[in-house]
């Protein structure tokens, strides 16, 4: 690792087990990398995310459709996500402080909990036919905030349970879950809307999320290790965690490299108006089906094939090469006025954004002491979950003034320039490697 970065292992004992990487030939060089499934606490919180990853979709697909039958109005989906967004960021930056300072996973049988009682609640409103959208609003708001205080913990544990030499795997196992669960889980609640409909779909996450506290009974205690001094999660150590950001910069640029593609590069706001000028002779309903589609199923395409991601040392030049990569795939889509042509090139954008997330993430928990991690993965959850709704933004107003051609294309080519100058100009990413 670059000596200039600070870094603390934290790893279990039963992490080291199986630490030098086994020989693989032929296909399996490139196959997904499963030794870190060997250490039991990381399987477990693996296959807990497994269950959650299409159970959280299912709640993600039911709550939009709710609010819309209650209202016949798009302006409130768009309310309501809103409304989620402000406590994912208030409460992920808090709960990356409580990460440092409390055992990790008795904060994710916490917040797994709530999580689980946020969805009968959104079951129970739905039996009893409420129909309030100020009452799904709430829910919703307490479901992020849950969420926005477990994702700092479930992401910090990560580097306690596997050696260093195999985050870059563990990363990808767990990414190439979410991305599956992203494509599965929105398919399999519009086929079951119909069946069983709504109240049923909360149910089913309701139960997933109890296999899900299950498995985080089972990890081991993650305190905060001895070395580290107590202190209280307050203010004062939120912004100790921008400060640590600020004078690592492997970690800023991190950041930095995730919002460039996401901001300038993350075209899903022109979809619709894509799918009904640009790809209508194709039909508007597969259009716009596969447009939302081909991300994703890249991503999950790129995580089967990680193989040679175990055996990448400059994690910076990956991160670097990532994001151009995705910026290149998007300019040729919105170029392209072939609907397949224009879907091989955002499925080629997932490959790209499967690799940034994976190394983007092994340098967070490589890079950050044990002490940090938790603050890290909680600024990580914001940039995650704001840089795609300021692109929401960016690339409507661009499409509406420039056109949505013209605004993707242009778009990824800002991604790229970006990039690449922030590459060369601030040596520090590139340098990185373990």
């Amino acid at each position: 690792m670059d000596t200039s970065e600070s870094t603390d292992s934290g790893t279990e004992p039963e992490a080291d087990k199986d630490a030098e990487p086994a020989p693989r030939r032929g296909w399996r060089r490139w196959a997904m990398d499963t030794r870190p499934l060997r250490i039991p606490a990381y399987r477990r919180l693996w296959s807990s995310t497994i269950v959650t990853a299409v159970g959280s979709q299912l709640t993600a697909v039911a709550v939009p459709k709710q609010i819309y039958d209650i209202t016949g109005s798009s302006a409130w989906v768009g309310a309501a996500s809103l409304a989620g967004l402000l406590p994912l960021i208030v409460f992920a930056l808090w709960g990356g402080a409580i990460a440092d300072s409390m055992d990790r996973r008795k904060l994710l049988l916490i917040t797994n909990s709530g999580i689980a009682v946020t969805s009968v609640l959104f079951w129970v409103q739905a039996v009893v036919g409420l129909d309030s959208v100020a009452a799904l609003m709430v829910l919703l708001a307490m479901q992020q905030a849950f969420w926005g205080l477990n994702a700092p913990a479930r992401n910090a544990s990560i580097a306690r349970l596997v050696p260093s030499e195999q985050l870059a795997a563990a990363n990808a196992l767990g990414s190439t879950v979410m991305q599956t669960g992203q494509v599965v889980g929105p398919l399999l609640a519009g086929a079951l809307i119909p069946v069983i409909g709504l109240p049923e779909l909360y149910l089913i996450d309701a139960l997933a999320l109890c296999v899900t506290l299950w498995a985080v009974v089972r990890l081991p205690s993650l305190p905060p290790l001895a070395s580290t001094t107590p202190r209280r999660a307050g203010w004062r150590e939120i912004v100790a965690g921008f400060r640590y950001i600020s004078l690592h910069k492997v970690l800023l640029l991190s950041f930095l490299a995730d919002i460039i593609a996401m901001v300038f590069g993350m075209p899903r706001a022109l979809f619709p108006q894509l799918a009904a000028q640009t790809y209508a002779p194709y039909g508007e309903g597969l259009a716009l089906g596969m447009l939302f589609a081909a991300i994703p199923i890249g991503a999950v395409v790129g995580g089967l094939f990680s193989g040679t991601f175990s055996r990448a040392r400059r994690h910076g030049w990956m991160v670097i090469g990532a994001v151009v990569a995705w910026g290149a795939a998007i300019t040729g889509f919105g170029l392209s006025g072939n609907l397949w042509i224009g879907v091989v090139f955002l499925a080629a954008a997932g490959v790209a954004d499967m690799v940034s997330m994976v190394f983007r993430g092994a340098i967070l928990l490589s890079a950050a002491t044990d002490e940090m991690r938790g603050r890290m993965q909680g600024v990580f959850t914001v940039v995650v979950a704001g840089g795609p709704r300021l692109a929401d933004v960016l690339h409507g107003t661009a499409g509406s003034a420039f056109g949505a051609r013209t605004a993707v294309a242009g778009g990824g080519i800002l991604v790229v320039v970006i990039m690449l100058t922030l590459a060369f100009t601030v040596p520090a990413l590139r340098r990185y490697r373990i």
